[in-house]
């Protein structure tokens, strides 16, 4: 999707059209940049760049807060309209995807065809532009789509690699990025023709086992399949304060509210994890992380938080400008749970907990009220005072606009 959240903000807001726009947070809270429309990225505002720069690049850009239950709900219908045409999706974000269609063509025409028709599909039902790539492999056909926007459409056959492919600069190489670009270039390397001229041997001992990708890539070789039932590593949510926060009674509640966000998107998504993460940023910028992996996989807010505190208390105090909070190491909680050494399963003592169960029936409870009227709707006593202050900022936010 072409500028994804911007487009789809300006979709709803015509008045808007024509001016450079971006969603992202407030310059005064550190916010940064999640999506800048064609006309801002004119002026040089682009994703993850510091709000405050991008104001300074462009003092009339238009600041409009995220609002991603709204994109998640375009991308759910975008990507609904690629599974009418192929059953084989994999999805990289809200707004991209890989589709395999070789099974599709007796069905639906050429890959051209099928591509022209989605492209079309999606305009119509969502009033959204779409670029689209098609090539042998997934990191051609990614390129082509990145080649043609906006509102591309961009073919590379078989035996057009090599044309398009060696003029481009290395960096469009998937896995080259600034420090191997740099390395790259102190050898001599700046386009994809010469990487590729280069004997394949040689960039491996050079770089490893990245080398020995870079270089297939250069050549245009990626035999990665789609895959629709990819695994998701991790899951978790980070901020950015507005002002660098000392105090660990307050640490701990954003904490909490951090653990209560996370673990519902797990549970929406059907995941569990053992492993979590704490991360924090200081106020000069140093980054530390903490991790512990429990027995037992847990996407309940009240378990996650019990671990993700007892790792902030780990970590040195000082004025801290950003926290999160990650879990890996997933699971589908359909999984078999493994057994235990001495018998039966280890997930039984979950169940066998009283506690564990009434928790676990309280949180669906939870959920399914969320589900029906909102996020907010209810939230624990101990973060009432932040959710109030969440429904301030929403509503200034709307007398802003």
């Amino acid at each position: 999707m072409d500028a994804f959240y911007a487009s789809v903000e300006l979709r709803d807001r015509p008045d808007l059209r024509g001016q450079p726009v971006a969603v992202g947070g407030r310059a005064d809270r550190r916010g940064v940049i999640a999506a800048a429309s064609y006309e801002a990225r004119k002026f040089g505002v682009h994703s993850a760049m510091p709000t405050a720069q991008a104001l300074r690049l462009c003092p009339e850009l238009v600041l409009l807060p995220a609002d991603f239950d709204k994109y998640t709900e375009v991308s759910r219908h975008i990507m609904g309209i690629f599974q009418r045409y192929t059953p084989l999706v994999e999805p990289l974000s809200l707004d991209e995807a890989f589709l395999d269609v070789a099974g599709s063509q007796r069905l639906f025409g050429d890959a051209c065809e099928i591509g022209q028709r989605i492209k079309a599909d999606i305009l119509r039902e969502t009033a959204l532009v779409a670029s689209i790539g098609i090539a042998p492999s997934k990191f051609l056909a990614k390129l082509a789509s990145e080649l043609s926007k906006p509102d591309g459409f961009k073919v590379i056959r078989a035996d057009e690699i090599r044309s398009v492919l060696d003029p481009l600069n290395v960096s469009r190489i998937f896995g080259v990025g600034e420090r191997t670009a740099k390395r790259l270039e102190a050898l001599g390397v700046t386009t994809v023709s010469q990487l590729a001229s280069r004997p394949r041997g040689e960039v491996a001992r050079e770089f490893g086992a990245s080398g020995a990708w870079i270089h297939d890539l250069a050549h245009g070789i990626d035999p990665r399949r789609v895959n629709p039932r990819r695994e998701e590593k991790s899951h978790g949510l980070e901020r950015t304060f507005d002002k660098d926060i000392t105090d660990r009674a307050e640490l701990r509640l954003i904490l909490y509210e951090f653990c209560e966000e996370v673990s519902h998107e797990l549970r929406h998504r059907g995941l569990r994890g053992r492993t979590v993460t704490l991360k924090a940023r200081y106020w000069n910028f140093k980054t530390v992380t903490r991790s512990r992996t429990v027995d037992l996989p847990i996407n309940l807010g009240k378990r996650l938080y019990v671990v993700a505190r007892e790792l902030l208390e780990k970590i040195p105090a000082g004025p801290l400008r950003l926290m999160g909070v990650q879990v890996s190491s997933l699971s589908d909680v359909r999984a078999p749970v493994q057994a235990g050494l001495f018998g039966g399963l280890e997930g039984e003592r979950v169940e066998e907990d009283a506690e564990g169960v009434k928790l676990g029936k309280a949180t669906r409870a939870l959920d399914a009220l969320r589900k029906r009227y909102g996020p907010g709707t209810v939230v624990p006593a101990s973060l009432l005072s932040r959710a109030s202050l969440r429904v301030r900022e929403r509503e200034g936010e709307r007398r802003r606009e």
